[in-house]
């Protein structure tokens, strides 16, 4: 590659093409947004500033196309455009000449966001479009700042909140969790390794890619590639090479008594449900447990007692396995690599997977059997 053809290369685009579902889905999502705004602002149009503003545009682009960006999260977006509206109205009130006014708005206004960690990107052209527009800005004064800025971006924010949820994004973006999946303080033990969040985010910095791209998201690209490793060194096995294939099962009529002898005998920790060799459901032995303890409490029996009445009842209906199992439980197919064994039972709360092949049990992969696969 010679020095032009090097060149070129860096003017080719950056960034992948996105689906074209998540195109619309953004694309849908700015649009609704932008003209829901605009309504709501009609419906407040008594007073000069409820008014919809042209950087909200900019906004909506961030808002829905990229709400995981942290130029996109609430903070940034609300304080950044409504900090770059105050600095623009102090501008204008200068009455400097308008190259010079737009260039210290525009760049006071980059300032103000840096010191606030309030980095949004449409914030300087709130600061430009003030200065452009400064009969306006100088008859709402300070307030321009409220409305239509403050007021603007808040609706879009909160339209965005409820588009994003209902199409399937997370916004506002997670932070790290500070607990892990048990209510302990121990993260989940895929993330155990990393470095901690401090330590994320400093790298981040010193790398100029904080306002890029969030820690949590570093978090889960490092899990991701982790993951992908394991995958690569696993060789190509199937989840077909390491289950059980003679495995014990119940019907859904099976009694709770069966069930228990069942753990008892061969120490089992999950049946799996079948019928006519069709799997319906699984159950577990805390499935067992949590149905004596809502029994117990509400017969207002000890738990023991109420267990022994799960597994031998004296009279009445029969509790059985349908009563208490999980339908539909995640399953495997026997050709599925090895590594999608490790996030379902790494920390999901799920003990053993179902191999299933055309609807038909065909065998069971227990942590055991992971763990085994990983030793070797």
């Amino acid at each position: 590659m010679n020095r032009w053809q090097r060149f070129l290369s860096h003017l080719a685009p950056a960034i992948a093409r996105p689906k074209m579902a998540e195109a619309i889905r953004s694309g849908m999502g700015a649009a609704f947004g932008l003209m829901l705004c605009a309504v709501f602002l009609g419906v407040l149009s008594t007073e000069p500033g409820f008014v919809l503003i042209a950087p909200l545009g900019a906004s909506a682009f961030l808002l829905f196309a990229v709400p995981n960006s942290p130029m996109a999260q609430p903070w940034p977006a609300v304080v950044g455009n409504t900090l770059s509206a105050l600095v623009a109205v102090l501008v204008v009130g200068l009455a400097l000449p308008v190259p010079l006014g737009a260039a210290l708005a525009v760049g006071g206004a980059v300032i103000v966001m840096a010191v606030t960690r309030s980095m949004h990107p449409p914030g300087a052209a709130v600061a430009l479009s003030a200065v452009l527009n400064a009969p306006l800005t100088q008859t709402l004064g300070y307030g321009f700042a409220l409305a239509p800025v403050a007021l603007d971006t808040a609706i879009l924010v909160g339209l965005a909140v409820a588009y994003n949820h209902a199409t399937g994004r997370v916004y506002p973006f997670r932070l790290p969790p500070e607990r892990g999946a048990h209510g302990t303080d121990d993260p989940a033990p895929e993330r155990r390794n990393l470095p901690n969040a401090e330590t994320l985010q400093r790298l981040l910095t010193g790398m100029n890619l904080g306002a890029n791209i969030g820690v949590e998201d570093l978090s889960r690209l490092i899990v991701a590639a982790e993951a992908e490793a394991a995958a690569q060194r696993f060789g190509g096995k199937r989840c077909a090479d390491i289950m059980s294939r003679d495995v014990v099962t119940v019907a859904p009529d099976t009694g709770l008594g069966v069930v228990a002898d069942l753990f008892r005998k061969h120490r089992f920790k999950t049946l799996p449900v079948v019928l006519a060799g069709d799997l319906v459901g699984i159950i577990t032995q805390t499935d067992l447990i949590e149905r004596a303890r809502e029994d117990a409490l509400s017969r207002h029996r000890s738990f023991g007692a109420a267990l022994a009445h799960l597994v031998a009842p004296a009279r009445g209906k029969r509790p059985v396995a349908r009563d208490i199992m999980t339908a539909m439980p995640r399953v495997v197919a026997p050709e599925a690599a090895l590594s999608t064994l490790l996030p379902l039972l790494s920390d999901s709360g799920v003990q053993a997977a179902p191999v299933v092949d055309q609807g038909q049990l065909v065998g069971l992969i227990t942590r055991s059997d992971l763990i085994a696969a990983l030793t070797h």
